[in-house]
This record gives C-alpha cells, sequence and structure tokens, in this order.
C-alpha cells in the first residue's frame, strides 16, 4: 500500500489556496464585486472538494447551506447595487421637481404673516377634524390685532387670504375700512374638537422659491427668502 505525506500535501494545497484567493488582477478598477466574491467562493469550495478526505467527505447539508450563504450574500449585494442605482435616480427625478418650484409661492410650517398693500397669505394645517378654528394675528408688540374665526374645518391644509383690517375697525373720510400698516405680523392657530384643544394644528407661512441647491447626500433643498433652506418634504402646498 502506498503512503501520502500529508503534511506536504496539506501545505502545498494551502499555498495554491493562498495564491488563488490571493492573486490581483492586472486592473482592480471595474470588477463587478458580485462576481468576483462569487468567483472566489466557487474556488474555495472547488478546492475543499478536491483535497477532502476520502474516508471523511464533505457532507452534502455542508455543501448544500454553503450555496445558500453564497446566495444570500450575492442577493444582498445586488440588493444593495439596485437601491443605490434607484436613490440616484430619486435624486435626480428630485432635483427637476424642485427647479420646477423656482418662482413659485409655497406654505411651509411657520407663524409669520408679511402684509404688503393690505394683503397677506397664511395657512393652517389640521391634523384632524375640528368643531372650530381661530387664527389670532398679532403686532411686533404682541398686542392681538385681528382674529380670524374659520368655524369648523376638515383635516388638511387650509390657504387663508389675509386683508389686515384690524377687528377695531375704523373709518377713513370715504367710509372705507383703514387697514393696519405694511409689515411683518405673527400668528397663532387654536383649534379645539368637542370642546379640547386639538395638539395637531399647525400654522403655515408664506413664503416663495428663490432658488435650489443639489448637495450629494444632503439631497434637494430649496432656498426660501424667510424660511431659509427647507425640503420638499417640508413644502406642504404650492400656491
Amino acid at each position: 500500500m502506498s503512503t501520502v505525506n500529508s503534511t506536504t500535501a496539506s501545505t502545498a494545497n494551502i499555498n495554491d489556496l493562498m495564491s488563488t484567493m490571493n492573486a490581483k488582477s492586472a486592473s482592480s478598477t471595474g470588477t463587478d464585486s458580485v462576481q468576483a466574491d462569487t468567483d472566489k467562493f466557487m474556488t474555495l469550495l472547488v478546492t475543499q472538494l478536491k483535497n477532502q478526505d476520502p474516508l471523511n467527505p464533505l457532507d452534502n447539508a455542508q455543501v448544500t447551506s454553503q450555496l445558500a450563504q453564497l446566495q444570500t450574500v450575492t442577493g444582498v449585494n445586488k440588493l444593495n447595487d439596485t437601491l443605490e442605482s434607484l436613490k440616484a435616480s430619486y435624486q435626480s427625478s428630485e432635483s427637476v421637481q424642485a427647479t420646477s418650484l423656482i418662482g413659485h409661492g409655497v406654505l411651509v410650517e411657520g407663524s409669520n404673516v408679511s402684509l404688503s398693500s393690505s394683503k397677506g397669505i397664511l395657512g393652517v394645517e389640521l391634523g384632524s377634524d375640528a368643531d372650530s378654528v381661530q387664527v389670532a394675528i398679532s403686532d411686533s408688540k404682541g398686542n392681538v390685532v385681528q382674529t380670524m374665526d374659520l368655524g369648523a374645518q376638515k383635516a388638511g391644509i387650509l390657504p387663508l387670504a389675509w386683508d389686515g383690517v384690524p377687528d377695531a375697525t375704523n373709518l377713513d373720510s370715504s367710509g372705507k375700512a383703514v387697514t393696519l400698516a405694511d409689515g411683518s405680523y405673527t400668528f397663532s392657530v387654536t383649534a379645539t374638537q368637542g370642546g379640547q384643544k386639538l395638539t395637531d394644528a399647525k400654522g403655515l407661512a408664506f413664503d416663495s422659491v428663490a432658488s435650489v441647491t443639489t448637495n450629494g447626500s444632503n439631497g434637494v433643498k430649496l432656498n426660501l427668502p424667510n424660511k431659509g433652506a427647507v425640503t420638499l418634504a417640508d413644502v406642504k402646498q404650492v400656491l
């Protein structure tokens, strides 16, 4: 019976395997990582099968388990590549959508309203239906100058036009109501349901989109003169 020098054979096999697994390609640029991982795994598996102990061969369940692990890793890698591709596509689409908003008026969360030529725009966002909604507008000193009673309202976004006429209405010589002076005011929203104050009622301020900034991982930002940089998700309504 012939004998085999197991130490020498094992050393040779290990050296061959290490050479195969660590071989450097002429150019690693552009190599598909998923395919490269698959090739390495198959090389390792084939080498393992070729050099297994004939008296104690590799169990079929072990081979199946290893192949299943390979499929899982390969699937995850391909899913990551797909997600990255979708992310890039989404960002491109978001940029196009954002640039189309330049010059448009928008409503974003806020409590400021500007009055110009007796005209102002603001809004209310209700998270749930309300029996009563009131908007209190205050001047720079914090004095309430006008209260808008909106009555019962459904949940959603409600844009409002403000005429600048105060509660304490004064008439000029022609009998026309005297409006408040142009400038910046603040407002608050109070909404109730069944006599209970709602906590999901928010004020919306009017602003306009001046420009758009695209900044890689930070996504697309809309630059508003008053609010500053906001995301598309921050825009509650486009006017």
